[in-house]
Protein backbone atom coordinates (compact mmCIF):
# COMPACT_ATOMS: atom_id res chain seq x y z
CA UNK A 1 0.00 0.00 0.00
CA UNK A 2 1.47 3.42 -0.96
CA UNK A 3 2.23 5.77 1.91
CA UNK A 4 0.28 8.94 2.59
CA UNK A 5 2.89 11.23 1.05
CA UNK A 6 2.87 9.34 -2.26
CA UNK A 7 -0.94 9.42 -2.39
CA UNK A 8 -1.00 13.12 -1.60
CA UNK A 9 1.54 13.87 -4.33
CA UNK A 10 -0.39 11.78 -6.82
CA UNK A 11 -3.66 13.55 -6.02
CA UNK A 12 -1.93 16.90 -6.47
CA UNK A 13 -0.49 15.75 -9.83
CA UNK A 14 -3.87 14.56 -11.12
CA UNK A 15 -5.47 17.85 -10.04
CA UNK A 16 -2.86 19.76 -12.04
CA UNK A 17 -3.54 17.55 -15.05
CA UNK A 18 -7.27 18.20 -14.69
CA UNK A 19 -6.67 21.94 -14.76
CA UNK A 20 -4.69 21.57 -17.99
CA UNK A 21 -7.28 19.38 -19.71
CA UNK A 22 -10.07 21.72 -18.62
CA UNK A 23 -8.19 24.70 -20.04
CA UNK A 24 -7.54 22.86 -23.31
CA UNK A 25 -11.22 21.96 -23.52
CA UNK A 26 -12.23 25.61 -23.17
CA UNK A 27 -9.69 26.73 -25.76
CA UNK A 28 -10.89 24.05 -28.20
CA UNK A 29 -14.50 25.13 -27.62
CA UNK A 30 -13.60 28.73 -28.47
CA UNK A 31 -11.72 27.69 -31.61
CA UNK A 32 -14.42 25.23 -32.63
CA UNK A 33 -17.02 27.93 -33.14
CA UNK A 34 -14.88 29.82 -35.66
CA UNK A 35 -13.71 26.65 -37.39
CA UNK A 36 -17.24 25.27 -37.63
CA UNK A 37 -18.56 28.52 -39.11
CA UNK A 38 -15.76 28.55 -41.69
CA UNK A 39 -16.41 24.93 -42.69
CA UNK A 40 -20.18 25.40 -42.94
CA UNK A 41 -19.86 28.64 -44.92
CA UNK A 42 -17.59 26.94 -47.46
CA UNK A 43 -20.01 24.09 -48.18
CA UNK A 44 -22.56 26.03 -50.31
CA UNK A 45 -19.77 27.50 -52.42
CA UNK A 46 -18.16 24.11 -52.92
CA UNK A 47 -21.49 22.48 -53.79
CA UNK A 48 -22.37 25.20 -56.29
CA UNK A 49 -18.89 25.06 -57.81
CA UNK A 50 -19.23 21.29 -58.26
CA UNK A 51 -22.66 21.73 -59.85
CA UNK A 52 -21.24 24.15 -62.43
CA UNK A 53 -18.36 21.76 -63.11
CA UNK A 54 -20.83 18.90 -63.65
CA UNK A 55 -22.80 20.93 -66.20
CA UNK A 56 -19.66 21.88 -68.07
CA UNK A 57 -18.38 18.31 -68.01
CA UNK A 58 -21.74 17.05 -69.30
CA UNK A 59 -21.55 19.56 -72.15
CA UNK A 60 -18.02 18.49 -73.09
CA UNK A 61 -18.84 14.78 -72.78
CA UNK A 62 -16.11 12.45 -73.98
CA UNK A 63 -14.58 14.97 -76.34
CA UNK A 64 -11.02 14.20 -77.36
CA UNK A 65 -9.94 17.73 -76.50
CA UNK A 66 -11.28 17.53 -72.92
CA UNK A 67 -8.76 18.83 -70.34
CA UNK A 68 -6.47 16.21 -68.81
CA UNK A 69 -7.65 17.13 -65.33
CA UNK A 70 -11.11 15.94 -66.37
CA UNK A 71 -10.30 13.12 -68.79
CA UNK A 72 -7.23 11.86 -66.92
CA UNK A 73 -4.13 10.31 -68.44
CA UNK A 74 -5.92 7.22 -69.67
CA UNK A 75 -3.97 5.12 -67.16
CA UNK A 76 -4.67 3.90 -63.65
CA UNK A 77 -1.24 2.77 -62.55
CA UNK A 78 0.18 5.44 -60.24
CA UNK A 79 -1.92 6.82 -57.38
CA UNK A 80 -1.09 9.87 -55.30
CA UNK A 81 -2.57 9.92 -51.80
CA UNK A 82 -2.73 13.31 -50.07
CA UNK A 83 -3.20 12.57 -46.36
CA UNK A 84 -4.31 15.66 -44.43
CA UNK A 85 -4.23 15.56 -40.63
CA UNK A 86 -3.47 17.91 -37.73
CA UNK A 87 -0.12 19.26 -36.62
CA UNK A 88 -0.87 18.42 -32.98
CA UNK A 89 -2.30 15.49 -31.08
CA UNK A 90 -4.50 15.25 -27.98
CA UNK A 91 -7.62 15.11 -30.13
CA UNK A 92 -8.83 11.56 -29.64
CA UNK A 93 -8.88 9.33 -32.70
CA UNK A 94 -9.06 12.20 -35.21
CA UNK A 95 -5.60 11.74 -36.72
CA UNK A 96 -5.57 7.95 -36.33
CA UNK A 97 -8.87 7.51 -38.18
CA UNK A 98 -7.69 9.50 -41.21
CA UNK A 99 -4.41 7.60 -41.28
CA UNK A 100 -6.26 4.30 -40.95
CA UNK A 101 -8.40 5.10 -44.01
CA UNK A 102 -5.33 6.14 -46.01
CA UNK A 103 -3.46 2.98 -44.98
CA UNK A 104 -6.38 0.81 -46.06
CA UNK A 105 -6.45 2.54 -49.46
CA UNK A 106 -2.68 2.19 -49.88
CA UNK A 107 -2.79 -1.50 -48.94
CA UNK A 108 -5.65 -2.11 -51.38
CA UNK A 109 -3.83 -0.35 -54.24
CA UNK A 110 -0.55 -2.15 -53.57
CA UNK A 111 -2.43 -5.44 -53.44
CA UNK A 112 -3.74 -4.71 -56.94
CA UNK A 113 -0.23 -4.04 -58.24
CA UNK A 114 -0.57 -0.26 -58.39
CA UNK A 115 2.16 2.23 -57.56
CA UNK A 116 1.48 4.44 -54.55
CA UNK A 117 2.91 7.87 -53.76
CA UNK A 118 2.06 9.78 -50.59
CA UNK A 119 2.04 13.47 -49.68
CA UNK A 120 1.29 14.27 -46.05
CA UNK A 121 -0.19 17.54 -44.82
CA UNK A 122 0.22 17.73 -41.07
CA UNK A 123 2.87 16.25 -38.80
CA UNK A 124 0.61 13.67 -37.17
CA UNK A 125 -0.32 12.12 -40.50
CA UNK A 126 3.33 11.84 -41.44
CA UNK A 127 4.16 10.15 -38.14
CA UNK A 128 1.25 7.72 -38.45
CA UNK A 129 2.08 6.72 -42.03
CA UNK A 130 5.86 6.73 -41.79
CA UNK A 131 6.37 3.32 -40.19
CA UNK A 132 4.42 1.24 -42.73
CA UNK A 133 4.53 3.43 -45.83
CA UNK A 134 7.48 5.76 -45.33
CA UNK A 135 9.17 4.46 -48.50
CA UNK A 136 6.29 5.82 -50.58
CA UNK A 137 6.55 9.42 -49.30
CA UNK A 138 7.29 12.02 -51.95
CA UNK A 139 6.65 15.24 -49.98
CA UNK A 140 5.40 16.73 -46.75
CA UNK A 141 3.60 20.04 -46.20
CA UNK A 142 4.28 21.63 -42.82
CA UNK A 143 1.56 23.95 -41.50
CA UNK A 144 2.98 24.27 -38.00
CA UNK A 145 3.54 28.01 -38.33
CA UNK A 146 0.10 28.64 -39.85
CA UNK A 147 -2.22 30.01 -37.18
CA UNK A 148 -5.32 29.96 -39.36
CA UNK A 149 -5.55 28.00 -42.60
CA UNK A 150 -6.36 30.19 -45.61
CA UNK A 151 -6.99 29.71 -49.29
CA UNK A 152 -3.34 30.52 -50.03
CA UNK A 153 -2.30 27.42 -48.08
CA UNK A 154 -4.69 25.29 -50.13
CA UNK A 155 -3.35 26.84 -53.34
CA UNK A 156 0.20 25.89 -52.33
CA UNK A 157 -0.82 22.26 -51.77
CA UNK A 158 -2.83 22.26 -55.02
CA UNK A 159 0.12 23.72 -56.96
CA UNK A 160 2.34 20.94 -55.61
CA UNK A 161 -0.14 18.28 -56.75
CA UNK A 162 -0.83 19.91 -60.14
CA UNK A 163 2.87 20.33 -60.93
CA UNK A 164 3.44 16.65 -60.26
CA UNK A 165 0.47 15.75 -62.46
CA UNK A 166 1.76 17.93 -65.30
CA UNK A 167 5.13 16.21 -64.93
CA UNK A 168 3.44 12.83 -65.36
CA UNK A 169 4.29 11.56 -61.87
CA UNK A 170 0.86 10.01 -61.22
CA UNK A 171 -2.47 9.17 -62.86
CA UNK A 172 -4.99 9.49 -60.01
CA UNK A 173 -4.94 11.72 -56.93
CA UNK A 174 -7.08 11.37 -53.80
CA UNK A 175 -7.30 13.41 -50.64
CA UNK A 176 -8.01 12.05 -47.16
CA UNK A 177 -9.53 14.21 -44.46
CA UNK A 178 -12.24 14.21 -41.80
CA UNK A 179 -15.66 15.69 -42.53
CA UNK A 180 -17.17 17.56 -39.61
CA UNK A 181 -20.62 16.49 -38.45
CA UNK A 182 -20.70 17.61 -34.83
CA UNK A 183 -18.53 17.65 -31.72
CA UNK A 184 -18.91 13.90 -31.26
CA UNK A 185 -18.90 12.74 -34.89
CA UNK A 186 -16.18 13.33 -37.49
CA UNK A 187 -16.25 11.14 -40.58
CA UNK A 188 -12.94 10.08 -42.25
CA UNK A 189 -13.43 10.81 -45.94
CA UNK A 190 -11.71 9.84 -49.18
CA UNK A 191 -12.21 12.05 -52.24
CA UNK A 192 -10.76 11.86 -55.74
CA UNK A 193 -9.59 15.21 -57.10
CA UNK A 194 -7.67 14.13 -60.23
CA UNK A 195 -9.23 13.26 -62.61
CA UNK A 196 -12.04 15.48 -61.40
CA UNK A 197 -14.87 13.42 -59.92
CA UNK A 198 -17.97 15.29 -61.10
CA UNK A 199 -20.37 12.47 -60.29
CA UNK A 200 -22.90 10.90 -62.65
CA UNK A 201 -23.11 13.09 -65.74
CA UNK A 202 -26.50 11.60 -66.60
CA UNK A 203 -27.91 13.39 -63.57
CA UNK A 204 -26.70 16.81 -64.71
CA UNK A 205 -29.29 19.44 -65.49
CA UNK A 206 -29.78 19.14 -69.24
CA UNK A 207 -33.17 20.84 -69.42
CA UNK A 208 -31.61 24.29 -69.22
CA UNK A 209 -29.48 25.26 -72.19
CA UNK A 210 -26.46 27.49 -71.66
CA UNK A 211 -24.22 29.20 -74.19
CA UNK A 212 -20.65 29.61 -73.01
CA UNK A 213 -18.14 32.16 -74.16
CA UNK A 214 -15.44 30.96 -74.54
CA UNK A 215 -16.39 27.33 -75.09
CA UNK A 216 -16.82 24.73 -72.37
CA UNK A 217 -13.37 23.21 -72.88
CA UNK A 218 -11.62 26.54 -72.38
CA UNK A 219 -13.65 27.32 -69.28
CA UNK A 220 -12.95 23.89 -67.82
CA UNK A 221 -9.24 24.27 -68.49
CA UNK A 222 -9.32 27.38 -66.31
CA UNK A 223 -11.74 26.13 -63.63
CA UNK A 224 -10.36 22.63 -63.06
CA UNK A 225 -7.10 23.78 -61.38
CA UNK A 226 -9.18 26.09 -59.20
CA UNK A 227 -11.45 23.18 -58.47
CA UNK A 228 -8.51 21.20 -57.08
CA UNK A 229 -7.58 24.10 -54.82
CA UNK A 230 -11.22 24.52 -53.77
CA UNK A 231 -11.57 20.86 -52.82
CA UNK A 232 -8.34 20.96 -50.83
CA UNK A 233 -9.35 24.19 -49.09
CA UNK A 234 -12.74 22.76 -48.19
CA UNK A 235 -11.05 19.63 -46.82
CA UNK A 236 -8.66 21.73 -44.72
CA UNK A 237 -11.58 23.68 -43.26
CA UNK A 238 -13.46 20.46 -42.49
CA UNK A 239 -10.30 19.13 -40.86
CA UNK A 240 -9.94 22.26 -38.76
CA UNK A 241 -13.46 21.97 -37.37
CA UNK A 242 -13.13 18.21 -36.87
CA UNK A 243 -9.83 18.60 -35.02
CA UNK A 244 -11.23 21.14 -32.56
CA UNK A 245 -14.40 19.10 -32.06
CA UNK A 246 -12.40 15.94 -31.42
CA UNK A 247 -10.01 17.76 -29.06
CA UNK A 248 -12.90 19.31 -27.14
CA UNK A 249 -14.52 15.90 -26.70
CA UNK A 250 -11.23 14.21 -25.78
CA UNK A 251 -10.31 16.85 -23.21
CA UNK A 252 -13.80 16.68 -21.71
CA UNK A 253 -13.40 12.93 -21.27
CA UNK A 254 -9.92 13.42 -19.83
CA UNK A 255 -11.23 15.99 -17.33
CA UNK A 256 -13.99 13.62 -16.23
CA UNK A 257 -11.56 10.72 -15.89
CA UNK A 258 -9.19 12.88 -13.85
CA UNK A 259 -12.06 13.79 -11.54
CA UNK A 260 -12.95 10.13 -11.08
CA UNK A 261 -9.32 9.27 -10.37
CA UNK A 262 -9.09 12.08 -7.80
CA UNK A 263 -12.17 10.72 -6.03
CA UNK A 264 -10.73 7.19 -5.92
CA UNK A 265 -7.32 8.40 -4.73
CA UNK A 266 -8.95 10.58 -2.06
CA UNK A 267 -10.89 7.60 -0.74
CA UNK A 268 -7.72 5.52 -0.72
CA UNK A 269 -5.85 8.35 1.02
CA UNK A 270 -8.53 8.66 3.70
CA UNK A 271 -8.55 4.90 4.30
CA UNK A 272 -4.77 4.80 4.56
CA UNK A 273 -4.79 7.78 6.92
CA UNK A 274 -7.49 6.14 9.03
CA UNK A 275 -5.43 2.94 9.17
CA UNK A 276 -2.36 4.88 10.32
CA UNK A 277 -4.36 6.65 13.02
CA UNK A 278 -5.87 3.35 14.16
CA UNK A 279 -2.44 1.75 14.42
CA UNK A 280 -1.14 4.69 16.43
CA UNK A 281 -4.10 4.45 18.82
CA UNK A 282 -3.53 0.71 19.24
CA UNK A 283 0.13 1.36 20.05
CA UNK A 284 -0.78 4.04 22.62
CA UNK A 285 -3.43 1.84 24.26
CA UNK A 286 -1.09 -1.17 24.30
CA UNK A 287 1.63 0.96 25.90
CA UNK A 288 -0.76 2.30 28.52
CA UNK A 289 -1.94 -1.21 29.41
CA UNK A 290 1.66 -2.38 29.73
CA UNK A 291 2.27 0.25 32.39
Amino acid sequence: MPNLKDLKNRISSVKSTRKITKAMQMVAAAKLRRAQEAAEMSRPYTERFNAVMKKLAASVGDAENAPRLLAGTGEDKVHLLVVMTAERGLCGGFNANIAKLAKAEAADLLGKGKTVKIITVGKKGRDAMKRDYGQYFVDHVDLTEVKRVGYADAQAVAANVLNRFDAGEFDVAKIFYSQFENVVTQIPTKQQIIPADVGDLDEADTETFYEYEPDETAILADLLPRGVATQIFSALLENGASEQGARMSAMDNATRNAGDMIDKLTIEYNRSRQAVITNELIEIISGAEAL
